[in-house]
């Protein structure tokens, strides 16, 4: 995994490359290689981004995966700046993670990229668990996939149309 710095619009984004492959499509003229890349982009602050991208050379193949991860960021309510709101699940293919919060200190327990991308979006103190295939891409889309699906108090009281007082009990 490779760490840089990307600045955009004001915007200060750390990126990491979590995975470089090569794919081969047979052709009748022989094997035509390609490489895929995956990057995640984040400002550490509650903003993270996940991105593919697929060319004739390794370079072009993370420029153009780095152009997707800036369209597809995506912003996670985080609590105490630390923490997400709630347990969380997110599927992708035939992979599941799970994303708990954690009290203070904890750190993050989380492995390959689902650690990645929680680490740049800026969360500090959670658990997570993976479950099913662990293709590095599928277990980043399903970690991108929980953070998606959380929702903080105030948009949950909003929703069941309580006040926060009645949703925290």
């Amino acid at each position: 995994m490779q760490k840089r710095t990307h600045d955009s619009k004001e915007k200060l984004f750390e990126e990491l490359v979590i995975d470089v492959k090569s794919v081969v499509k047979v052709n009748k003229g022989g094997r035509q290689r390609r490489y895929s890349a995956t990057v995640v982009v984040g400002d550490r602050k509650g903003k993270v981004g996940l991105g593919i991208g697929k060319a004739n050379e390794v370079p072009d193949a993370i420029k153009k995966a780095l152009q997707d991860a800036n369209k597809n960021i995506i912003t996670i309510p985080l609590i105490d700046g630390r923490t997400v709101a709630h347990e969380a699940i997110g599927t992708a293919g035939a992979a599941r993670v799970i994303i708990k919060p954690a009290a203070a200190g904890t750190g993050v327990i989380a492995g390959g990229s689902v650690r990645a991308i929680l680490e740049l979006a800026g969360i500090r103190d959670v658990v997570s668990k993976s479950l099913g295939a662990r293709t590095k891409l599928n277990m980043a889309r399903a970690a991108i996939n929980a953070l998606k699906s959380i929702k903080t108090p105030e948009q949950v009281a909003a929703l069941r149309g309580k006040t926060v007082e009645e949703i925290l009990g």
